[in-house]
């Protein structure tokens, strides 16, 4: 099968190189011409995995129209990328595709969730379907072949199976789910608690704390979740859960990094100043604390971290915040 990536960064590269694995003919389109040379020539994306040697039949390209013969597009770019992308798909594309996004977050200025944008910007005659492939996954295991599982999510299973085939081996298993509501919302949600995890171990709170966040980070992501239209099942699965544990805990995460830098600060000041990677739970935690108090859903650790990031709060008075609220039953917000 020819399947094609939007995006040399590392997700891109680490997936076109699952598919070169499972003998598909595997292109990738990229902005930069020092990673396309990279990839084409030298078989190694250095900026992103250095001393890593990749598939040797990967190849990337400068000229977007290159990708008009694929069967699949894979859409490997930052959430605030997507839109875009999609208009410049549509003044290049000549016949219908499946869709496959991989970004976790949310339309900076609608709040909608990516598949809704992408069907909403690409022409309809351009796309079968959008399939979103997500889970608990880091490009920098996946490029070294350690196992990961992930989800194909889509309303429609057919393409959601053909995904799922293309892109599973021996070490990149993915199972497939219906509830593109539920999943889209939790792996961008789960990206907001990351960030609150950093701050936590920044200020030195220990793994009591950052047990009880993830657990009421969760509750926290299947009430907005479910009351958005998901399935409450979905979150206790990959989308889910899954993905809230591997942000929330590992060093490859920009989510957990930033509030890393921002715990040990008590302040995000120093991370305003310096940062310039893009961390999605930093936009989507503006996207979801307002849309949280249009539809009147408690969400209290979002709302925490909202006002550290925009409010000058500090993260010492959140955590106290958070504390000293009102005591309740625990399965509720």
């Amino acid at each position: 099968m020819k399947i094609g990536f939007i995006g040399s960064g590392s997700w891109g590269t680490a997936l076109a190189q699952v598919c070169c694995d499972n003998g598909h003919d595997a292109l990738i389109w990229g902005k930069s011409l020092d990673e396309i040379v990279d990839i084409s020539i030298y078989h190694q994306n250095e900026r992103y995995f250095p001393k890593i040697r990749l598939h040797e039949k990967i190849r990337a390209t400068h000229d977007i129209k290159e990708l008009t013969d694929r069967e699949i597009l894979v859409l490997s770019v930052v959430a605030d990328a997507i839109e875009p992308v999609c208009e410049m798909l549509n003044s290049v594309l000549n016949k219908p595709v499946i869709i496959v996004n991989v970004a976790k977050g949310f339309h900076p200025v609608s709040h909608k969730r990516l598949s809704v944008v992408i069907k909403e910007t690409l022409k309809p005659h351009l796309f079968k379907d959008v399939v979103s492939l997500i889970g608990p996954s880091h490009a920098e295991e996946v490029i070294v072949r350690l196992l990961t599982s992930v989800n194909a999510v889509c309303e429609n299973e057919t393409f959601a199976s053909i995904v799922q085939g293309s892109f599973s081996n021996n070490y990149f298993r993915v199972y497939r789910s219906t509830d593109v509501i539920g999943a889209e919302i939790g792996v961008g949600v789960k990206n907001i608690i990351a960030i609150a995890s950093g701050i936590l171990s920044g200020l030195g709170l220990g793994d009591n704390a950052r047990a009880a966040l993830m657990t009421r980070g969760l509750a926290e992501m299947s009430g907005f979740g479910v009351a958005m239209g998901g399935k409450p099942e979905t979150y206790l699965g990959l989308t889910g859960v899954g993905d809230l544990i591997v942000t929330c805990t590992s060093h490859h995460s920009r989510n957990y990094q930033a509030g890393l830098q921002i715990g040990r600060a008590n302040s995000a000041k120093p991370f305003w100043d310096s940062n310039t990677k893009t961390v999605e739970g930093v936009k989507a935690a503006k996207a979801i604390y307002q849309e949280a108090i249009k539809l009147n859903i408690s969400m209290p650790i979002t709302e925490q971290v909202y006002r550290v990031l925009y409010e000058n709060v500090s993260p010492q008075e959140a955590v106290k915040t958070l504390m000293s609220r009102d005591l309740k039953p625990e399965f509720t917000l």
